[in-house]
């Protein structure tokens, strides 16, 4: 599949990459690419990105919160009254 940017930058931070590293333009886009996400990653693990959206909007877990629901919550989301 093919892809097409038309941004001066990125093509401009994509020559400049593949030619710092000595690759093509297309193995500098994946090179560039896998590493970001990568480094996303590694941030932060899946519960400190929760705990930090939910000091960043003020939402605190009651202890009752943290509780699982009973079975029965989730029946009732699935009748078909």
């Amino acid at each position: 599949m093919a892809i097409n940017v038309n941004n001066h930058q990125a093509d401009e931070l994509t020559r400049k990459f593949a030619k710092m590293t000595g690759v093509s333009i297309t193995d500098a886009i994946v090179i560039a690419m896998k590493e970001a996400i990568e480094r996303r990653r590694n941030v932060e693990t899946p519960l400190q990105t929760a705990k930090r959206l939910r000091e960043k909007h003020g939402i605190v877990h009651s202890e009752t919160a943290r509780k699982p629901l009973p079975r029965e919550a989730f029946d009732e989301m699935w009748d078909e009254r």
